[in-house]
């Protein structure tokens, strides 16, 4: 009896390991929060591609350290909130929205919602969806797209009030696609455990080369592209596009994959 009881009182922790990494995501969030409060909008910015880096890095060291756990998936997601839902929204709306009165605020508000209702859309399709493809925009990507537009703007002493309607513009844009049925690369299918020619580690150090000269520029300009990149690939892949492949439940992923199955068994066909 008493060896039960130990036992269940064992389960009850968490691991440590990857919760670091998610509370270190979370503090970047909320450290995001206060800097664009007190008008320290680079560093929030900043703060927010730090999060990223946190987000990217609890997964995959649950996986590799076998501390998956429930609480950890949870924690994950909450912390996701605040680091590319909040944060975003509030740095856009201190920076650009704020002389724009209720618009403004709804601005921000429709990213803040959209970031809520695509991680809540994700939590329930975990081990359903097609995992080469997110179904929207991802949050993480979400918030740098608006992080790397004002830590850009910020280094070109760019006032955000002086383009507070496309700021806002913006915000509202990228807060919709992730709740759009646009379909982006999720890139999990890359084998990160494999091994590698010595060509594709001298393209990993050109990348960090080229990002560490200009990291603004470089960060904003890749995250428009894949932000643009999601409604390139619906529109390529469905024959005749409908507005269930933009809005809707996902019913639409069967569509755009027998699509894409259609379309193989063509080009399959017409080979020799």
């Amino acid at each position: 009896m008493q060896n039960s009881s130990n036992q269940t009182v064992k389960n009850k922790g968490i691991y440590l390991l990857p919760n670091l990494f998610t509370t270190a995501g979370l503090f970047s969030g909320f450290y995001a929060v206060i800097a664009s409060m007190n008008a320290n909008f680079e560093a929030a910015a900043i703060a927010i591609f730090v999060a990223m880096i946190c987000d990217g890095l609890d997964g995959r060291v649950a996986r590799l350290t076998n501390t998956q756990s429930d609480f950890g998936a949870e924690y994950d997601s909450m912390a996701d909130m605040v680091s590319f839902g909040m944060a975003p929204a509030l740095l856009a709306y201190n920076w650009a929205l704020a002389d724009l009165g209720k618009v403004g605020w709804l601005a921000a508000f429709i990213y803040c919602a959209g970031a809520a209702l695509r991680l809540a859309r994700f939590n329930t399709q975990v081990g359903v969806a097609d995992k080469r493809y997110f179904q929207g925009l991802a949050s993480p990507a979400a918030a740098a797209v608006i992080a790397g537009s004002i830590w850009l703007g910020n280094q070109y002493s760019l006032d955000g009030k002086n383009i507070s309607w496309i700021a806002g513009l913006i915000t509202a844009i990228t807060g919709l696609l992730m709740v759009s049925n646009f379909r982006y690369h999720s890139f999990k299918e890359i084998d990160w455990r494999g091994k590698v020619n010595f060509i594709a580690i001298l393209f990993v150090v050109g990348v960090f080369v080229v990002v560490s000269v200009q990291p603004a520029l470089i960060l904003c300009i890749g995250f428009y592209l894949y932000a643009i990149s999601g409604p390139v690939i619906t529109i390529r892949t469905v024959r005749k596009l409908k507005v269930a492949h933009i809005v809707g439940d996902g019913e639409h992923e069967k569509e755009l994959d027998a699509g894409e199955g259609s379309k193989s068994s063509t080009n399959s066909a017409d080979k020799p």
